[in-house]
């Protein structure tokens, strides 16, 4: 049903009805409907108990009380464009919350798109591209962002040093999940051209370097750019013939591209590693679906890296399994000082196996708490590996 409103500032029934303003948001009608609506169930249920009761015809009863003709479709719709979040009752309708906002690096037509749509179905998300790293870590800071899918680690070339920077800095932001996805680097170009007629490849420099072999076997020539998603861009607007970039699938979907070539890549294994962060604490965003538990944790040591076997050594007599070990520059604390002796300062990043609500996993941190000058956990989540 249409949702009829004669003046800007409320909507008006028959004579004597309230009126119901919409200034102060959706959420107050639905809040009366849902008490109306249960004092009615009581009712209806003593008048007949064989019937079947309906909330959402309820609902709509209580409307039509009220002089208004709107659906529980129309309802939902004006409360989520509120700005509310959505009660849990009545009506199983009305509870369905807001697709996620998802921001992810890189543009339209980027790797870490394809990983922001394996990660959140397209009905359920709403996804915008960030141009810099920056970006999506502010992106989640400032709200405007649910979620935020950023790479962490590719299996050939190793970790993308500056998202861990970020990670480390933003205290607010944590990691609440994981993705292990196969990189698949295609050869794109515009659609029926021929991989003989090819004079050009444009890509990302990784990208070039792992498709060496397959290049040098076409003899083409090369150019590297910052974005292979923004080069597949140019190409579909430029329609430069012979030319090719390096690129994902979802390049090619989103600029009307051809796939001329799959794994275009030389290693037959080639994965990419991306964490899915939110805002919060790890405890608080801690996810349950994927197929392991997982939990990282930063921290710093008097002693530096020799006092690392320490560290290890908590977790192994906890029987807590490290999988992962990483460290990056203390840029609060850069050089250490040891006597009349200077040495660079670390901040250590490991992976654990296990939620850090288990109990040896909750044992092992109280124990490098007793050892370490800092320690915090960047998150606890599943993984797909």
């Amino acid at each position: 049903m249409a949702l009829r409103i004669p003046s800007p500032t409320g909507v008006v029934g028959r004579p004597g009805a309230p009126t119901f303003n919409f200034s102060r948001r959706a959420s107050s009608f639905l809040f009366v409907a849902a008490a109306a609506s249960k004092q009615q169930q009581q009712q209806q249920k003593k008048k007949n108990k064989k019937g079947m009761w309906s909330p959402l015809q309820t609902i709509e009863e209580i409307a039509s009380q009220f002089g208004l003709e709107i659906a529980v479709s129309d309802l939902e719709r004006l409360f989520r464009e509120a700005g509310g979040d959505p009660p849990a009752h009545p009506g199983e309708s009305l509870h369905r919350r807001r697709p996620v906002r998802v921001v992810y690096q890189g543009g339209r037509g980027s790797y870490c798109q394809e990983a922001a749509e394996r990660a959140f179905p397209a009905l359920s998300c709403d996804s915008f591209p960030c141009t810099n790293m920056e970006d999506a870590f502010s992106a989640l800071e400032d709200q405007s962002a649910d979620r935020a899918i950023v790479p962490a680690e590719n299996s050939i070339d190793g970790p993308i040093d500056r998202n861990i920077d970020l990670l480390l800095r933003h205290q607010d932001v944590s990691i609440v999940g994981e993705l292990v996805l196969p990189v698949d680097h295609c050869l794109i170009s515009l659609c029926g051209t021929p991989v003989s007629s090819l004079r050009r490849v444009v890509s990302h420099p990784q990208a070039l370097s792992h498709c060496r072999g397959r290049l040098e076997e076409l003899d083409l020539e090369v150019d590297e750019v910052d974005s292979a998603a923004d080069a597949a861009r140019f190409l579909a607007e430029s329609r430069a013939a012979g030319t090719a970039v390096i690129g994902s699938k979802a390049a090619a979907k989103e600029f009307g591209l051809e796939v001329l070539e799959h794994n275009f890549q030389d290693p037959a294994v080639n994965f990419n590693r991306y964490l899915q962060l939110g805002l919060g604490s790890g405890s608080d965003l801690e996810t349950r679906s994927g197929r392991t538990r997982k939990t990282t944790v930063a921290f710093s040591l008097e002693g530096g890296v020799a006092d690392l076997f320490r560290a290890m050594w908590v977790f192994e007599t906890r029987g807590v399994r490290v999988t992962r070990v990483d460290h990056r520059p203390n840029r609060s604390n850069p050089v250490r000082l040891a006597g009349r002796v200077a040495y660079f300062n670390y901040v250590f990043v490991m992976d654990l196996e296990g939620s850090r609500s288990d109990p040896k996993v909750r044992s092992a941190l109280t124990g490098l708490e007793e050892i370490a000058a800092f320690v915090r956990v960047l998150g606890s989540y599943s993984s797909n590996l």
